[in-house]
């Protein structure tokens, strides 16, 4: 009786052990294929590494990429630069440019530069030029300046000045000038407006630059610059070959005086930016490149 007993106590304990098996080995081919799918067999790199060779090294995010434009044009102005800068994964910035005044730019484009977190590398095309050499001054994160066709003045000097000592240009004879509430606004006639600032830019398109360019405050050619921003920060250039604004020759003089890392376009008009938007491109990221 006893015997029998332990008997059925002993086959109960079996099947309860092979059940237990059986529960195990479902769960664990349940677990593998989900573990699987979520952990491939090579682990791609994550985004904060990057892989060179067996050893990973912190990924370095990119520079803030702000574009400043200059007077007779808006931030569109940088658009093919902008779209290929993000293709390389620059975060940027187009500012608008107020146009109202050199000290009053400088301090909305500084006020801008005071709310961006990491490294900067500040450009500016024409007029703007003049507005990032003074709205640099101050910004520990500003790490490369880049002038794109630009005046980049000494202290005490003004685009004026600049163009008074470096003869050629074909702007001022080109000025149409529209009062407004306490000053005048000077545009570039739009009959003149491809010959003088899109030579190299298609017809059809230097057309709608013409229509839709913005005034710039005559005062503003005429005020002089504070103490520049490219005595300490480095500085490229890049020399529109065939500039009919800002003459070519002023252009390296300027670079020359600010140590700029310098290239030349031959055959660009002062609207490089949208004519060679790659040559402008390649500028700004090798200045990127070196502040990383």
């Amino acid at each position: 009786m006893t015997s029998t007993r332990s008997e059925r106590l002993r086959k109960a304990g079996d099947r309860r052990r092979r059940l237990m098996l059986t529960a195990v080995s479902v769960g664990t081919l349940l677990v593998i294929p989900a573990l699987s799918a979520a952990t491939p067999a090579t682990s791609a790199p994550s985004a904060t590494a990057h892989t060179s060779g067996t050893t990973n090294t912190p990924h370095t995010p990119k520079p803030t990429v702000v574009l400043v434009h200059g007077a007779f044009a808006d931030s569109s102005s940088w658009n093919a630069v902008v779209s290929r800068l993000e293709r390389q994964g620059y975060p940027v910035i187009g500012v608008a440019n107020p146009l109202r005044g050199l000290a009053a730019d400088s301090a909305y484009v500084s006020s801008v530069l005071d709310t961006i977190p990491g490294p900067v590398v500040l450009a500016g095309h024409s007029y703007g030029g003049a507005v990032i050499t003074d709205a640099a001054v101050g910004h520990s994160n500003v790490k490369a300046l880049v002038y794109i066709a630009a005046f980049a003045p000494d202290e005490g000097e003004s685009g004026l000045s600049i163009l008074d000592t470096y003869p050629g240009s074909l702007l001022p004879a080109a000025l149409a000038v529209r009062p407004f509430p306490g000053g005048q606004d000077g545009y570039v006639d739009p009959a003149s407006f491809r010959q003088v600032f899109a030579a190299d830019v298609p017809a059809g398109q230097a057309r709608l630059m013409a229509a839709g360019q913005r005034p710039v405050s005559l005062s503003a050619f005429a005020e002089t610059s504070s103490t520049p921003a490219w005595k300490t920060i480095p500085s490229w250039f890049l020399v529109a070959g065939a500039d009919h604004a800002i003459p070519p020759a002023a252009e390296q003089a300027m670079a020359r005086r600010a140590g700029s890392h310098t290239q030349v376009v031959r055959g660009a008009s002062h609207a490089v930016l949208v004519s060679h938007p790659d040559a402008t491109t390649h500028l700004i990221e090798a200045a990127a490149r070196a502040t990383s």
